[in-house]
């Protein structure tokens, strides 16, 4: 099957498939006749898994390595578990921060709804933010 097809029996568009080509995460044959990537059941196979994988947080790096361990016969299970255990505690972490900047924007709007609007004066942009008094974090 061709790029387009394999593309559309996934739901997903032909660039990410040509990506996954280039970078070498799909190697397909080509046509003798026009050139054409061609793909097989095993490239779908390869490519579900590349799917499921980043749908669990994988990065694409990460899909390689693991592909390439199972390729040379070793088992990519114990890379797998210590990558999750990265990605889990990596989430963990942006959730925390995402829930602080959640409970900061609540209590900014709840003060700012008793707040009168105020014109620019050159002294201050918005003073609905300068003088916002909660816990600022910069990243």
């Amino acid at each position: 099957m061709t790029v387009a097809e394999l593309a559309k029996q996934f739901k997903i568009n032909p660039d990410t498939i040509r990506h996954y080509v280039k970078i070498g995460l799909l190697i397909p044959t080509r046509d003798p006749n026009n050139g054409y990537k061609l793909f097989n059941s095993d490239d779908k196979t390869r490519l579900h898994f590349i799917l499921q994988a980043k749908s669990l947080g994988f990065s694409l790096a990460d899909i390689k390595v693991i592909i390439e361990q199972s390729e040379s016969g070793e088992s990519p299970c114990p890379q797998v578990r210590e990558i999750m255990a990265q990605r889990l505690l990596e989430t963990e972490q942006k959730l925390a921060q995402m829930q602080a900047t959640y409970q900061q924007m609540k209590q900014a709007m709840q003060k700012w709804q008793k707040q009168k609007d105020c014109s620019p004066t050159g002294d201050h942009i918005c003073h609905l933010i300068e003088d916002f008094s909660g816990e600022i974090t910069h990243e």
